[in-house]
């Protein structure tokens, strides 16, 4: 949904659901990369997990920048934590997006 709004360059997408993902060299752990939401601030090389993640990336999001101000509210941001973390916990057990098929290399994954 994010990569259709934001069109300046401010976010950049790697799909880890791809066979040819490599956590380790994005310098991710390979079993957190899959539990957690991960931005790398490519200006400070910093890298972003759980909510500091969805901030970073709604701050560059036209229609999110409100909720990113929103959620770094004292008091709002500590349930955000709490919301994460139980959304992480059960992400697992959700129903996952189809695929189609792709043998060609060059597959729309959107």
């Amino acid at each position: 949904m994010f990569q259709h709004r934001v069109h300046d360059g401010s976010l950049a997408y790697v799909d880890i659901s791809l066979p040819d993902f490599d956590a380790a060299r994005h310098g991710i752990d390979p079993i957190r990369v899959n539990k957690h939401m991960h931005v790398r601030d490519e200006e400070t090389g910093a890298m972003l997990i759980g909510v500091d993640a969805l901030l970073a990336m709604w701050d560059c999001v036209p229609g999110f920048r409100w909720l990113a101000k929103l959620t770094r509210v004292p008091g709002l941001r500590q349930l955000s934590n709490v919301g994460y973390t139980l959304f992480a916990w059960i992400r697992p057990y959700l129903p996952k997006r189809k695929r189609p098929a792709c043998d060609t290399g060059t597959c729309r994954t959107g």
